[in-house]
């Protein structure tokens, strides 16, 4: 009896060119949503994993394969997406804009975050650093080995994947980085809502 596979299925439905792309890494989570179809149905939805390029959600209507929708969560708007595969009340999305040449905006709002995250020199150990600020662009954080400008280094923030970047500045114990793929929004404010309390006193206040 054939046996559906709906990774397999999401593979054979990406066209030939990005078919050799590695999946990214998918990071699990719980998050009410909704999506508007092209017949401007609104559709409940939850989304249980996400990543850079893309998410899988969970819905009592069925979706149809390539059909082109806006989906929002979070409460911060939509983004437009493709349904990939719908099997057993799930389906996959990839998000429009990953198949767009990223750029490298002058100036772009930087957003003061807290907390830590793991940089990584090619050949090198992994270390965890403090972040300060960040953009769909880029960030700046910490280094413990100074790096060399136009370094190719690797910025993890915590359960997503390792983003690759390049060293834009260095100056007293900190450095700028710039992304080589510019982060999703409904990624970028996942990483945002994460990082953006600031941590407590040691004595709790």
């Amino acid at each position: 009896m054939f046996k559906h596979d709906p990774a397999y299925e999401e593979y054979l439905s990406l066209p030939e060119d990005l078919r050799h792309l590695p999946r990214a890494e998918r990071r699990t989570v719980e998050l009410k949503g909704y999506i508007v179809r092209e017949n401007t149905q609104i559709v409940d939805i939850t989304m249980v994993n996400l990543s850079y390029d893309g998410c899988a959600v969970s819905t009592l209507v069925p979706l149809r394969v390539g059909e082109k929708v806006k989906v929002s969560a979070l409460g911060r708007g939509s983004t437009a997406a493709t349904v990939r595969w719908y099997y057993g009340r799930k389906a996959g999305l990839l998000f429009e804009s990953v198949r767009k040449k990223p750029i490298w905006p002058r100036e772009a709002e930087r957003i003061e975050i807290y907390g830590e995250a793991s940089l990584r020199r090619r050949g090198r150990l992994t270390y965890r650093v403090r972040t300060y600020d960040v953009t769909r662009f880029g960030c700046r954080c910490e280094f413990v080995e100074r790096p060399s400008i136009g370094e190719r280094v690797w910025m993890k923030f915590d359960g997503l994947q390792s983003l690759e970047s390049n060293v834009c500045w260095v100056e007293n114990s900190q450095l700028g980085l710039h992304f080589r793929t510019e982060v999703h929004p409904a990624v970028f404010d996942l990483v945002v809502t994460q990082l953006s309390t600031p941590p407590r006193d040691l004595d709790g206040r």
